[in-house]
């Protein structure tokens, strides 16, 4: 594989707010990592604040464990009422305890700020090399801010991540006599905020949180190239604050990053297939036992033997299969070849979060096919 990046370059991060997505973030931060990719300065929301000055401490290690073991109770605390209920039938109750956290004005933080405390080296981020700039928004002022962490000292750097994780539904208390809510909820993607500090070379790591989008109505200039790392399945909701979950995310993202730092195909798997789409098409004629599964899936196996000729199948049956498959339009036989071996993957459960060549697929299509047809056999004897 190569690399499609040029490592030569310093980048800004930007670190969208999504809450427990936020796993996600650190998974991408590794593989960016491993990849040898420069970090020059990060602008985070929300989550992406927290996560931003993880990476400012450089401790890869520590930033995984804080998620891999991340739960509920570390973010806000849960009313005791809440524990002893059954969610799924006390809905009066519930209704009940969600009117006192209403009244109460959201849900206590105090262990996010602990979480914070206790996972944030003030000192760390002061010595980095990087820029880390937090995006939050003033309620006694009402307008959005932007925090440029590493002006501030005593405590400053742990309000400043506090201010930028402020959830609606969370009880929002003074810092420094002043009121904040999430940055998220008026620039969840400060893009802009890296462009106008002078960052040329900018990667947006997307979790797709609630709040304004403000990447979607920047003009980009000229000059600048902004590069994506996505999720392309759901990551959980924003308080879906579970180990488990957190550990599936952080392995989602660390091969997404994957798929950008090195070109990799594929729609759900990760296909390291640089040959020409000339290359790809003779493959495909050379596998048409797997396309005619599902190209002519009515027709007879002696049938389907007998299908031949190039015109045949790329005026008549490719086109109709790259409908069944939901191919983007203007698709070429490249992407035709590996939607198909993607379903014969997803159907056979082939392992997918690690990186294959579509031979290495193939084989293991065979393979399996090999097994089943030899344990139908066996279960007729």
């Amino acid at each position: 594989m190569q690399l499609q990046i040029d490592t030569s370059k310093a980048y800004g991060i930007v670190l969208e707010g999504g809450g427990a997505k936020g796993s996600y973030q650190i998974g991408a931060w590794k593989a960016l990592k491993e990849a040898g990719v420069k970090i020059r300065g990060i602008a985070g929301a929300s989550v992406g604040a927290l996560n931003g000055a993880l990476i400012c401490m450089d401790d890869l290690e520590w930033a995984e464990n804080i998620w891999k073991n991340i739960s509920y109770a570390q973010v806000m605390e849960q009313p005791h009422s809440f524990k002893t209920k059954n969610l799924s039938t006390d809905f009066k109750g519930i209704a009940e305890d969600a009117i006192r956290v209403v009244k109460d004005r959201g849900f206590d933080v105090t262990p996010l700020k602990n979480l914070i405390a206790e996972s944030v080296d003030e000192e760390k981020i002061l010595q980095s090399d990087k820029e880390l700039f937090v995006t939050t928004s003033s309620i006694n002022e009402m307008r959005p801010l932007v925090l440029d962490v590493k002006n501030l000292a005593n405590g400053g750097i742990y309000d400043a991540l506090l201010a930028s994780a402020y959830f609606p539904v969370f009880k929002n208390e003074k810092l420094g006599g002043k009121r904040y809510m999430d940055g998220g909820i008026l620039n969840n993607v400060p893009v802009d905020v890296l462009i106008e500090r002078g960052y040329t070379d900018i990667i947006v790591i997307r979790i797709y949180g609630p709040g304004f989008d403000t990447e979607k109505i920047l003009e980009i200039p000229e000059n600048v190239s902004v590069g994506h790392i996505a999720p392309r399945q759901d990551l959980g909701g924003v308080l879906e604050f579970d180990k488990k979950r957190a550990r599936k995310n952080m392995q989602l993202g660390y091969m997404d990053a994957k798929r950008y730092l090195y070109g990799l195909e594929g729609r759900s798997y990760y296909f390291d297939a640089p040959q020409s789409e000339a290359y790809y098409f003779d493959k495909m004629m050379s596998e048409l036992a797997l396309v005619c599964h599902y190209i002519a899936p009515e027709l007879e196996a002696e049938e389907r033997l007998r299908l031949e000729g190039y015109r045949t199948f790329t005026e008549q049956l490719f086109p109709a299969l790259g409908d069944k498959l939901k191919l983007k339009e203007g698709w070429n036989y490249k992407d035709l070849y590996l939607a198909i071996l993607e379903k014969w993957a997803k159907e056979l459960r082939i392992q997918r979060m690690q990186i294959y060549t579509p031979d290495q697929v193939v084989q293991q299509i065979h393979a399996r096919l090999r097994r089943s047809l030899a344990e139908g056999i066996q279960g007729k004897t």
